[in-house]
């Protein structure tokens, strides 16, 4: 019953909570994504090798400077985005009230097709979305800035986690457990990570190039749309798809072109989600997909998009915690998709 109760209220101060909580979220992502991208780098360049023969300004400097390229990476993506991306989503918004002209359009077209009435109220509202979308815009402005502080202060103090670490758990066979579950979780979300940012990039490029082919306006947009909904499970595939299906129905007018449009992108979504990526990332992750499910709709209902975004990498973790102690082991082998769950440490 007490654990009920803890639960229940640890769900409350989540939501409640949620302004706070959300931009620290993000940004021990952003943080944990730049430290990952330093190590790749790390271990990439050449001086690597020079390591055992260097002196210790040397190796402060090795780090230094990769940890400049993993900022430059991160940087190339917002110069990509304030310069490609960007315009295309600006151009996508001046034309809503089109958009909306051509839905109410297709409505009457429909409902003289099949003679049946369609509720106006079903169909989106593009003022409302775009007032929507400037409220966000205005919201994340003021997030943006609490990330950044954030980040600067978790590299500031990041030197010092091994020492609070080691006050935490000064026990040696406790230290050992917690930096096994530690590692373990690192080692599966890095690989997720690279995994899903690599297909994500890979979905986003096919889209993009498949849907200039095929001539739809504002390829760059649903490329865009792609990338993003891809880290999302199920619902992310749903939205890649159905949205620049939904456009070309209203703009097209062209019944194979919608046909081709439909089945080239469901094409793209088996071929590199349900194929390529399980076979890349293997078992690394062996969940469960109802409990991904569950999940996303959890976290959804919780924290919203962001609360989706993340909601794999949560899972990640919890399944990856409860697997290590006793009276837990039975969650893991509920979020397992075979009933394979992490040895415990020591086993």
């Amino acid at each position: 019953m007490n654990g009920i109760i803890i639960f229940l209220s640890l769900i409350f101060i989540l939501w409640i909570g949620k302004t706070i909580f959300i931009p620290i979220v993000v940004a021990a992502f952003l943080w944990y994504l730049l430290n990952a991208i330093t190590a790749y780098y790390r271990k990439a360049l050449p001086f690597r090798t020079l390591e055992r023969h260097t002196p210790k300004f040397a190796h402060i400097g090795f780090d230094i400077l990769s940890f400049l390229l993993s900022l430059c990476t991160l940087g190339a993506f917002i110069w990509l985005f304030i310069t490609q991306i960007r315009p295309a989503i600006s151009g996508f918004i001046t034309r809503m009230p089109d958009i909306q002209m051509r839905l109410l359009h297709f409505q009457q077209y429909i409902a003289e097709q099949f003679g049946i009435t369609i509720d106006a109220n079903f169909l989106p509202d593009t003022s409302h979305l775009l007032s929507s979308v400037g409220g966000s815009v205005t919201q994340f402005s003021t997030a943006i800035g609490f990330v950044l502080v954030y980040m600067l202060f978790m590299f500031i103090e990041q030197s010092t986690f091994g020492n609070k670490f080691r006050s935490l758990f000064p026990a040696k066979k406790e230290s050992t457990k917690m930096r096994y579950i530690l590692n373990s979780i690192d080692t599966n979300m890095k690989r997720y990570m690279f995994v899903k940012t690599a297909m994500s990039v890979l979905t986003a490029l096919a889209v993009y190039l498949f849907l200039s082919y095929m001539g739809l306006e504002f390829a760059g947009v649903w490329a865009f749309v792609a990338f993003i909904m891809n880290y999302i499970p199920t619902f992310g595939a749903i939205v890649t798809v159905g949205l620049p299906v939904l456009y070309s129905m209203i703009t097209t007018g062209t019944t194979n072109e919608i046909i081709i449009i439909l089945a080239g992108l469901v094409a793209l979504q088996i071929l590199i989600s349900n194929m390529l990526e399980p076979k890349i990332m293997g078992k690394t992750l062996n969940l469960s997909t109802l409990a991904i499910l569950i999940n996303l709709v959890f976290w959804g209902m919780l924290w919203g998009p962001v609360g989706m975004f993340f909601s794999v990498p949560f899972l990640v973790a919890i399944f990856v915690i409860t697997a290590q102690f006793d009276k837990t082991r039975w969650v893991a082998i509920l979020l397992s998709a075979n009933g394979e769950i992490p040895a415990k440490e020591g086993d």
